[in-house]
């Protein structure tokens, strides 16, 4: 049982049922206001166009995971990809429309994506004042498993990162670099 009175055996579940149903929302998020935050609202810019600037890192994030929008991200669906179609995903969006005005998007790597976690907070652990609705369930990193070929990285907003199968279905939140 952890601090919150919460079995393993009821995370376990409700992980299950983020997996399987990602948009639904089972609990709401908690901050640890005894620390200061990983990851505070100054380090952050709202550039009001669906995407965010880290001033910590020198990127510049899109504010949604793939196939939401809108000011709170809760407009649409969540989108699933496999690694290759998250790559895809990325190709495509830059050769049409692009994303803010920008044609330079890319899949984060697993060291850029676990720079947005904020182990401060949980459920999800994220700085949610910049990156509404996000779901803490798995997002793709561009990085490969260096002794899996099988496989690749990913970053859980519940504050962790992993590989899993490159044939998994996954969300995508793209980065592109601001800084030189």
């Amino acid at each position: 049982m952890n601090s919150t009175g919460v079995t393993w055996l009821q995370q376990l579940f409700a992980g299950l049922l983020l997996m399987l149903f990602p948009s639904i929302h089972i609990w709401a998020q908690t901050c640890n206001s005894a620390i200061p935050r990983a990851a505070p609202d100054s380090r952050y810019i709202d550039n009001a166009n669906g995407t965010v600037t880290d001033l910590y890192t020198g990127l510049m994030w899109q504010q949604c995971s793939a196939g939401r929008t809108g000011s709170n991200c809760a407009t649409g669906a969540l989108e699933k990809y496999s690694w290759g179609g998250a790559l895809l995903y990325v190709v495509d969006l830059n050769a049409t429309t692009g994303f803010a005005n920008h044609f330079d998007w890319r899949l984060p790597n697993v060291k850029e994506l676990f720079s947005l976690v904020d182990e401060t907070c949980n459920d999800p652990a994220i700085n949610l004042n910049y990156f509404p609705n996000t779901n803490y369930v798995w997002h793709w990193s561009s990085t490969p498993h260096v002794n899996n070929s099988n496989n690749a990285w990913f970053v859980s907003f519940g504050g962790s990162l992993s590989d899993i199968s490159r044939y998994q279905g996954n969300l995508v939140r793209l980065v592109r670099s601001v800084t030189p």
